[in-house]
């Protein structure tokens, strides 16, 4: 009996170490906060967003006028700044035609003070309609990464 109940808590005891794993790695992991498809410059570029004003202002002016109140409580719910991250606003540049929103974010490394953010690789659909679009994303990263530049990197 005794060696059931060791083998039992052994058991349990591994189980919640394996959370406690999984748990961290996905702290080390990039989250998109929100990306649009308008709403950012004309030439591709950074932000690192310091506070929770600063993130709000942010999101609020990308909104633009879409933001409708009714009563005192606003339409748009705003997401949470999250703790313990870096916060980046990165604008992807002009585009003529197609959705360039970035929906995933693959795999990121630091490397020579430069954080590479790897994302899907955006495939044409051949003939689209021509519109401009200035699209833009908001994503994390662990607080300990040091970068003084942010480069995308497309892969399949």
């Amino acid at each position: 009996m005794n060696k059931l109940l060791i083998f039992c808590f052994a058991t349990l005891m591994s189980c919640t170490s394996t959370i406690a794993q999984k748990s961290e790695d996905m702290q080390s992991k990039a989250e998109i906060i929100k990306s649009e498809s308008q709403g950012g410059t004309e030439q591709p570029g950074f932000v690192i967003i310091k506070n929770e004003q600063e993130f709000q202002n942010i999101i609020q002016s990308k909104q633009g006028t879409s933001l409708v109140e009714v009563g005192s409580e606003p339409v748009v719910k705003y997401p949470a700044f999250p703790v313990n991250k870096k916060v980046i606003l990165y604008n992807l540049g002009s585009f003529r035609s197609g959705s360039h929103t970035i929906s995933e974010i693959k795999n990121i490394s630091v490397k020579d003070n430069v954080l590479y953010v790897e994302v899907p690789m955006y495939e044409s659909g051949g003939m689209e309609i021509q519109v401009l679009s200035n699209p833009w994303f908001i994503f994390t990263v662990p607080s300990n990464y040091q970068f003084t530049s942010v480069q995308l990197k497309s892969s399949k």
